[in-house]
Parts: structure tokens; C-alpha cells; sequence
């Protein structure tokens, strides 16, 4: 299952995923688009872990998670139509 990351701050937010490298390198964060991540979410195999910045909570969505959670942390774009 993939992870994503969305991190929630004063001005704006943002969506980010790690990539693993293979042998002695560092894994790489790379900052993806909405559309992407909404994308991979709705086809059902990819969790977002929201990160609010300013509180420093953090809340797991997955496609099993209530509606209203996912409408709240995510947008509408994250809903099946």
C-alpha cells in the first residue's frame, strides 16, 4: 500500500511521498499533485497520514475511513462520485 503525506500549514498545503532507494543512497521526498494523489487514493490502494502542522497531529485516512473524514481532511476530490 502506498503512503502519501499531506502537510496542512498556516498558508497552504501540500502532498509529498518518499521514495525508497536502493542500496547506500537516501531515501528522496518528492512533493506530488493533488490530482495524483486523489487519484491513486480512489483506486483504492493508498493511505494519506495528514499532517497538521501547527498542532502537530497527525490523522490516518484510508479508503475505509468515514466520509465526512475524508471530505474534512482531504476535499472533495477524494470522494468517489
Amino acid at each position: 500500500m502506498k503512503r502519501y503525506t499531506k502537510i496542512v500549514e498556516m498558508m497552504g498545503y501540500y502532498f509529498t511521498r518518499e521514495l525508497e532507494k536502493k542500496k547506500h543512497h537516501k531515501n528522496k521526498i518528492r512533493e506530488m499533485k493533488e490530482e495524483t494523489v486523489a487519484k491513486f487514493f480512489l483506486e483504492g490502494d493508498t493511505e494519506i497520514l495528514v499532517y497538521l502542522e501547527e498542532s502537530g497531529r497527525e490523522i490516518l485516512i484510508t479508503p475505509e475511513s468515514d466520509p465526512q473524514d475524508i471530505k474534512k481532511y482531504l476535499g472533495d476530490k477524494f470522494l468517489e462520485k
